[in-house]
C-alpha cells in the first residue's frame, strides 16, 4: 500500500469563528488523508452573547448552558481538541506548513493553520481558563453587583449597555450610571437616529446616563467617586469597566510582526490569508477589517476561510473572497426589550424597539441556537 501524508490542519481559538470552522471543516475532510486539532486555552466554548446576564444574576443558571462543552463539536470521525495555550507559530518556510508550540512546550504541526484568537475584555468578562475558575469568577462578580448600592458602568458601547440593564432588571431599586466618553452611546458606526433612541430607552430604564465623561477605575472597597469632569457619585460602591477590550495577536506576533497593525489586528487579504504566510488564515474579532467586531460578522468569515483552507490543501488557487457585511446590532436592556438596528441592502435602514429585541435576543439571549450549533441539541 503506498504511503500517504497526511495533512494537518489546526485551528487555534475556540470562540466562534474557531469551533465554527473547526465544526465545518470536520464535515469536509476526508479522514485518511487529514488531521484536525483545535487548539483552545479552555474545553468549552463560552457564549459570550450571554455573558453580560450570566455574571450579574443567578436566575436561570445560565453559566450550565451558556458554557458548551466542545466534546460534541467535530464530526465524521475527525478532530481532536487540544486544551492549553499557544505561545509561538514557527513557520518552516512560507507555503510549507510549520509547528504551533503551547506553553508546555507540546509542539503541534500544521499545513494549514487557522487563527481564530478572539478579543480579551477587562472586569467581568476577563474569564479564566479552567472551568472551576471560571464559575468562581462569575459567582464573585455575581456577588459583587448583588453587594452594590450603586453600580457604575464605565463604557457605553453594546457590552456597558447590557450590563447595566441587566443589573437594573434584576434589582430595579439599585442605582445605575452609565459614563461614555463620546457625546452619544455606542460609536459613529451607527446612525445618530438609533444612537438617540438607545440612550432614550436606557434612560426610560431608569439607568443615569453621563456623557462626555470618564472615570477612573478605583482600588477594589472605594465609595464614592468623581468623574474627570466633577460630577460627584458619592454613594457609588462599584465601578466596572466596560470598554478597553483588544485583539489576542501575541501569537501571530510571533510568526512575523508585520503581519499585526498598531492596534493589534491582523493584516489579512480579500481571502482571508496572512499576506505573505500561504496557508495561514485569520478570522474573526481579530481581522484587521472595516466592520464591527461582532459575533456574527465571525460567522460570516467561517466559510470564507473553510474554502479557501480546502483548496490550499488541494493546490488550488483560493477563490472565495470576504466582502463585508451590513452593520447589525441588537441591544437588549433588561430581559424585556432593547433596541436594535439593522442597515439593509440599498441603503434601508430600520431601528427596532423592545417587541423585536425581546424576541430576537433579550429574552433567550440565543442560548439554544448556539448550543445547537455546536452539536447539543434542543
Amino acid at each position: 500500500m503506498a504511503h500517504i501524508d497526511l495533512k494537518h490542519v489546526v485551528i487555534v481559538g475556540g470562540g466562534v469563528a474557531g469551533a465554527l470552522a473547526a465544526r465545518s471543516l470536520s464535515k469536509k475532510l476526508d479522514p485518511t488523508r487529514h488531521t484536525l486539532t483545535l487548539i483552545n486555552s479552555r474545553p468549552c466554548f463560552i457564549h459570550l452573547t450571554a455573558s453580560a446576564r450570566m455574571v450579574v444574576t443567578p436566575e436561570g443558571h445560565l453559566e450550565d448552558r451558556a458554557i458548551v462543552p466542545l466534546d460534541r463539536l467535530f464530526q465524521h470521525g475527525i478532530g481532536t481538541l487540544k486544551v492549553g495555550r499557544a505561545t509561538f507559530i514557527v513557520e518552516t518556510a512560507p507555503g510549507k506548513g510549520g509547528v504551533v508550540v503551547l506553553k508546555d512546550g507540546e509542539r503541534i504541526p500544521y499545513s494549514a493553520l487557522v487563527l481564530a484568537l478572539g478579543n480579551s475584555w477587562p472586569g467581568p468578562l476577563h474569564f479564566p481558563d479552567s472551568v472551576q475558575d471560571l464559575r468562581a469568577h462569575i459567582n464573585e462578580w455575581r456577588s459583587k453587583f448583588e453587594r452594590s448600592k450603586h453600580v457604575v458602568v464605565v463604557g457605553g458601547g453594546a457590552v456597558g449597555i447590557e450590563t447595566a440593564g441587566e443589573v437594573k432588571h434584576e434589582w430595579p431599586a439599585k442605582h445605575v450610571t452609565l459614563v461614555h466618553s463620546d457625546d452619544m452611546l455606542l460609536n459613529d458606526a451607527y446612525p445618530e437616529k438609533f444612537r438617540r433612541a438607545l440612550e432614550r430607552r436606557v434612560r426610560a430604564g431608569g439607568i443615569n446616563v453621563i456623557l462626555q465623561d470618564r472615570v477612573a477605575t478605583p482600588p477594589e472597597g472605594t465609595i464614592g467617586i468623581t468623574t474627570t469632569k466633577g460630577i460627584r457619585l458619592d454613594d457609588a460602591d462599584l465601578v466596572v469597566q466596560a470598554y478597553g477590550s483588544r485583539p489576542d495577536t501575541e501569537l501571530v506576533a510571533t510568526l512575523d510582526r508585520e503581519a499585526v497593525t498598531p492596534q493589534g489586528h491582523v493584516r489579512v487579504s480579500k481571502n482571508l490569508g496572512i499576506p505573505g504566510h500561504p496557508g495561514i488564515f485569520a478570522a474573526g474579532d481579530i481581522i484587521d477589517w472595516p466592520e464591527q467586531k461582532q459575533a456574527h460578522k465571525a460567522v460570516e468569515h467561517v466559510p470564507v476561510v473553510v474554502a479557501n483552507v480546502l483548496s490550499y490543501l488541494e493546490g488550488k488557487a483560493l477563490r472565495e473572497e470576504y466582502k463585508g457585511s451590513p452593520e447589525t446590532i441588537v441591544i437588549p436592556v433588561g430581559k424585556d426589550g432593547g433596541s436594535g438596528y439593522v442597515d439593509l441592502v440599498g441603503g434601508i435602514r430600520v431601528v427596532v424597539g423592545d417587541m423585536i429585541v425581546r424576541k430576537v435576543k433579550a429574552k433567550d439571549l440565543s442560548v439554544d441556537r448556539a448550543r445547537e450549533t455546536l452539536g447539543y441539541k434542543r
